[in-house]
């Protein structure tokens, strides 16, 4: 959530900047703006009753001990209307901060600097590339095909048991999803992370700290009757951790890392980008969540991207880095690089990864904050990344690994799998 005071003092740049993030609601800036003066007339009037009130009532001790009871009746009768006159002033006050949030909720991150403009996806910049797309034997197939050929994955079997997009891995493709989170875990330990289990189920006020909610696409699945989110990845536990917390300046930065089943409902998705393990309702991935000083936001947003191609390098797949453009971002983010591995089979390019700093966004909602010595609190920027979602990546492992003989395991794998390939 942006600060008011930054709006205020920023309003042309706030403006600009939206417009690149291709947000169409400009005219909330005005509205925030007036609701927010009219908060400031409304505190002052409060503050200045209230004062008015506590004066006489000091006036009317004193008045009472020299024995002047009319006076002090008088100024008695004063601090009751005031005090009737402070009720409607404090109910206007909370409804117009009640308003005013709900227009800034509204309000996405400011997109960095850096960022490109553009308004979809074929208007991302690659950053760079690497690895080598694989020539594939004749007769290679894509991934669904390769699942009921070696009794990996049994997508119909996960129709019956829920719907379309709840795959049931089976036997060594069981084994591979176990793997892959193991060697996922331990890569990003061995990088100073701290391993994480959190629940698979939050509350309204860690959806909306991440900014999940207010649900504006309508993506997440809510447990009604007791108010709580399936998440969307361990993001969000992971970053509520610090909300309505202040941390010393010498406890950043703050790593974690978490293996979770994230939930979506992808609404609106549909045709051949959804076949097979392209795009699901139920999968899984490991998390990096950094909460960092600003200072240093970027520097470590560089480093996680390093991070997550050091991991997809190690995979051997071939792969390319973009920067998103502004239409292209997400809501709450400032700068989002997105990793991308080539299907073979396919021959698309498939989405793995996001590695995002939302700078105080986020941890303004949370009111997660930090403190130098001597020095005031001040908010925190956070960052996550995917390292990695397991889907696309598995679908990516079994077409570009595939031979007349099975599927090769990648080397960094075999000791997680026990085997040199699925045959």
């Amino acid at each position: 959530m942006l600060q008011v005071q930054f709006i205020r003092q920023h309003k042309e740049e706030v403006l600009e900047r939206l417009a690149l993030k291709q947000f169409k609601e400009l005219h909330l800036i005005d509205e925030i703006l007036a609701l927010d003066d009219s908060r400031r007339k409304l505190t002052v009037e409060y503050d200045e009753t209230k004062a008015q009130a506590n004066t006489l009532s000091k006036e009317i001790g004193k008045l009472m001990s020299q024995g002047q009871k009319e006076e002090a009746e008088a100024r008695k009768s004063s601090v009751s209307e005031l005090n009737a006159r402070l009720h409607p002033i404090d109910e206007q006050l909370k409804a117009t901060e009640l308003q005013l949030n709900e227009l800034l909720v509204k309000v996405p991150n400011l997109p960095s600097p850096l960022v490109p403009p553009g308004k979809n996806p074929e208007d991302n910049v690659e950053v760079r590339s690497g690895g080598s797309i694989p020539t594939l034997p004749e007769g290679a197939v894509p991934h669904w095909d390769l699942a009921k050929k070696y009794d990996l994955i049994d997508f119909e079997l996960g129709n019956k048991l829920t719907g379309s997009g709840f795959p049931v891995y089976k036997n060594k493709g069981a084994r591979l999803q176990r793997a892959l989170v193991s060697y996922f875990l331990d890569f990003n330990i061995e990088r100073g992370y701290h391993e994480m289990n959190v629940p698979h189920l939050v509350n309204e006020d860690s959806a909306y700290g991440t900014g999940q909610l207010p649900d504006k696409e309508g993506q997440m699945y809510h447990v009604t009757e007791d108010k709580f989110y399936l998440i969307p990845t361990s993001e969000v536990p992971l970053t509520n951790f610090y909300r309505d917390t202040i941390v010393k300046d010498t406890d950043l930065p703050i790593k974690l890392t978490a293996y979770t089943p994230c939930f979506r409902r992808e609404a609106g998705s549909y045709g051949k980008d959804v076949r097979g393990l392209n795009r699901l309702h139920q999968f899984e991935k490991v998390e990096l969540v950094q909460l960092v000083n600003p200072a240093k936001s970027y520097e470590v947003l560089d480093e996680m991207v390093e991070h997550v191609e050091a991991l997809v390098q190690s995979l051997g797949l071939p792969y390319r880095i973009l920067r998103l453009c502004g239409g292209d971002m997400s809501f709450t983010s400032a700068l989002t690089y997105d990793f991308e591995v080539y299907s073979a089979a396919q021959e698309r390019w498939l989405e793995v990864s996001s590695v995002s700093n939302f700078e105080s966004y986020q941890a303004n909602r949370l009111k997660a904050r930090f403190k130098e010595a001597g020095g005031k609190a001040q908010l925190l920027h956070t960052l996550n990344g995917s390292s990695l979602a397991l889907p696309r990546i598995v679908a990516c492992l079994l077409e570009n690994n595939q031979t007349a003989d099975g599927i090769h395991i990648p080397e960094v794998l075999k000791p997680y799998m026990g085997i040199d390939k699925i045959s």
